[in-house]
């Protein structure tokens, strides 16, 4: 029952943000930072301790306006992702202006199968639906379904609304390497925090935990690994473009090439989360273990 209630009440916000238009409803990302950081802090505590260990440099002045900026940030994310079903393939196609499309699709046609790597940063997931749909090819999304069955039927829809397709996270890896022996674009975001035993890579010059399936499955198959992480701009639109982590170079050893990589994804992230601080998702415990 409590399932149902809390789906009835998110597609009543979907319901609501449509009558209201996005741009309006975006306006409303003020009041739900305001309670959720003041009043029901959910994860707040998580988050400032996760800001002091990225940047003790900062005062505490700095930490919680770049704190209350990520309650700000992930609201708009949520509006926006409540709206999406709503939405021209136009309008989505638009969400995200990507300035190397054509260098996506030179990856993608060299036929060895292809990641694309994101984060929990800005909107990730209009990173998914306006990639796949300005590429007009499928991506095959990794993702972990929600608590509540309802509201990940409600998200799946909207993520393959527009041609994409799903992976659930907790499927063998053995039918996403699938998917990429078949020269399909496999679409993940890379930034989770691994198990305990994981493998370990320095992250704001600390140890985080990681998940290797990544690089594992791009030193498997040869596919390529772009990073795209979506900015948000000040009028709401984001930009992006491509980069290639580099296989180049790498340890002889095999275990040393998975960390090389992960390590190489993770110092392309962290350049952006300095520039960025706020639209990073720091409200999971990154540096639990």
């Amino acid at each position: 029952m409590t399932n149902k209630i809390e789906y009835i009440i998110f597609s009543a916000f979907s319901y609501l943000f449509k009558f209201c238009g996005l741009k309006l409803s975006r306006k409303f990302s003020s009041v739900l930072a305001f309670v959720f950081f003041y009043f029901i802090p959910i994860r707040k505590k998580t988050t400032i301790d996760n800001l002091v260990k990225a940047f003790p440099e900062y005062s505490s002045k700095q930490i919680y306006k770049i704190a209350y900026g990520c309650y700000k940030s992930f609201a708009i994310s949520l509006i926006e992702i409540l709206y999406s079903p709503w939405m021209t393939k136009a309008q989505i196609e638009n969400a995200i202006k990507c300035s190397n499309v054509d260098f996506i699709l030179e990856k993608y046609n060299e036929r060895n199968g292809l990641l694309l790597l994101s984060a929990h940063f800005g909107n990730w997931e209009y990173m998914a639906l306006s990639i796949g749909a300005q590429l007009k090819i499928p991506l095959h999304v990794v993702v972990k379904p929600q608590r509540n069955p309802f509201v990940t039927g409600w998200l799946d829809n909207m993520r393959t609304k527009w041609g994409n397709k799903i992976v659930n996270l907790g499927v063998s890896i053995r039918n996403v390497y699938k998917e990429l022996k078949e020269k399909n674009i496999i679409a993940i975001v890379a930034d989770q925090r691994g198990p305990s035993d994981g493998l370990r890579v320095n992250f704001f010059g600390r140890k985080a935990t990681v998940y290797p399936g990544p690089a594992v499955l791009a030193l498997k198959t040869h596919a390529p690994m772009l990073y795209g992480i979506s900015v948000r701009q000040p009028d709401f639109s984001y930009k992006t473009d491509f980069y290639e982590i580099s296989s180049e170079n790498l340890p002889e050893n095999e275990e040393e090439k998975i960390i090389e990589l992960n390590q190489r994804m993770f110092n392309y992230l962290e350049s952006f989360i300095r520039k960025y601080p706020e639209q990073w998702l720091w409200m999971h415990k990154r540096w639990k273990y």
